[in-house]
């Protein structure tokens, strides 16, 4: 039996899935997964958002209690992610002139700078996460910490990824209503990279894209830190409808076909090739061009991935990117996206498990568990960093 204190537990409700991971804290405030569960939403989630509250409730029920089977603990609390297309990230920049001019910085300037940086959002909506990029002294750039600095004026820069307040309380009041404590909300995009990412990929700059059944959450951290997130209401499932429509199949035959023989990017010496389909109940059985098939997906994937360049490029991130990207989730299993994603980004791909230094389950070599591994080690961060210190000065800039 584990030492409760010393767990946390990452719960994230997927479009298909509810995926709850049990992490165990180690020394320096890492953590070590020591076992998972899953359950399907069964139509209970649609884009990321809960549509059905009873069928979701089974499911956390269900990956919960595996999970506590698995990992042979109680539990009674979690770290809840939530996703969903109403969530925007923003930068903000606060600005303080240092009195007097010329004086040194102190803890008060700092207090009125981080005063400064916080955002006019709209009334309904709810601030998930408040990261710091970096201050700025006198027009110099990456000033890690200004105190003690002599200057008239300071700047800061952050990055806030905010959310409508009631979409995103729903899932919450869910999970109280299970019983379950929610300890902290996190933005799916926020926490994904956690098991994966190290310090010197950050430093130089990493896109991650999280390719769910519903959602696709996409990240850019630059120097270390967060600095744009996004997501798009487009997913696997989207893929399989397009298959549904083209070839006249039930949801259920062009989801078989997507996986058993799908592919992001058209391969010329399978065009012709035939995939033969058994019967479905008074469905006759069917032939398949491998070829349309590739097509159809191709088509859905490569306009995905066109739509986060176009933010990006937006945002002049690209040229900024220099560490490769990540693929996560479900869809990142597809047969040749990582080459598709290599065409349109231009940027090397990042291995997606978990090193096994971190543990010794398999399942963290599936990509569409990660977000729910993520979820855990940033609870281990937060107690680790409570545990350290009662909310220091920019307490509210990296603990969230």
């Amino acid at each position: 039996m584990f030492d409760r204190s010393q767990i946390v537990v990452g719960l994230e409700i997927g479009t298909t899935k509810v995926c709850a991971a049990v992490g165990e804290l180690a020394k320096g405030g890492s953590c070590c997964v020591i076992g998972l569960g899953t359950a399907p939403t069964e139509g209970g989630v649609c884009k990321g958002e809960i549509v059905n509250a009873d069928l979701v409730e089974n499911a956390v029920r269900l990956a919960l209690t595996q999970a506590e089977n698995e990992s042979d603990i109680e539990i009674g609390s979690v770290y809840l992610g939530v996703t969903g297309s109403h969530i925007r990230g923003l930068n903000k920049r606060g600005v303080h002139p240092v009195s007097p001019v010329g004086g040194e910085i102190d803890s008060e300037d700092i207090r009125q700078v981080v005063s400064a940086a916080r955002p006019a959002i709209a009334l309904e909506e709810e601030v998930l996460h408040t990261v710091r990029q970096y201050f700025r002294v006198d027009g110099q750039d990456d000033v890690k910490n200004p105190v003690g600095r002599v200057a008239s004026r300071l700047e800061l820069d952050v990055h806030v990824v905010c959310g409508q307040r009631t979409r995103i309380q729903n899932p919450v009041r869910l999970v109280k209503g299970l019983g379950i404590e929610v300890e902290d909300i996190a933005f799916n995009g926020r926490v994904m990279g956690l098991p994966l990412l190290t310090p010197e990929i950050c430093e130089q700059g990493t896109l991650i894209i999280d390719l769910g059944a519903g959602t696709t959450e996409y990240a850019v951290y630059l120097n270390g830190s967060l600095s744009h997130c996004g997501v798009l209401p487009i997913g696997g499932d989207h893929v399989t409808n397009d298959l549904a429509v083209g070839l006249k199949l039930t949801q259920s035959r062009a989801e078989r076909l997507k996986i058993s023989h799908g592919s992001a990017v058209c391969d010329p010496c399978l065009e012709s090739r035939m995939v033969n389909f058994s019967s479905d109940i008074g469905l006759d059985d069917k032939q398949i061009y491998v070829g349309d098939l590739h097509r159809i997906m191709h088509a859905r994937l490569d306009e995905l991935f066109q739509l986060i360049y176009a933010d990006l490029n937006r945002n002049s991130l690209l040229r900024r990117i220099n560490g490769g990207l990540l693929l996560l989730g479900g869809v990142a299993r597809t047969s040749q996206i990582d080459l598709l994603a290599q065409k349109i980004f231009g940027l090397d791909i990042l291995t997606n498990s978990v090193p096994e230094a971190d543990t010794v389950h398999d399942f963290l070599t599936c990509p569409e568990y990660v977000t729910a591994i993520g979820l855990a080690k940033h609870g281990a961060r937060q107690t680790s960093s409570s545990r350290r210190k009662k909310r220091n000065l920019f307490g509210w800039l990296t603990g969230r």
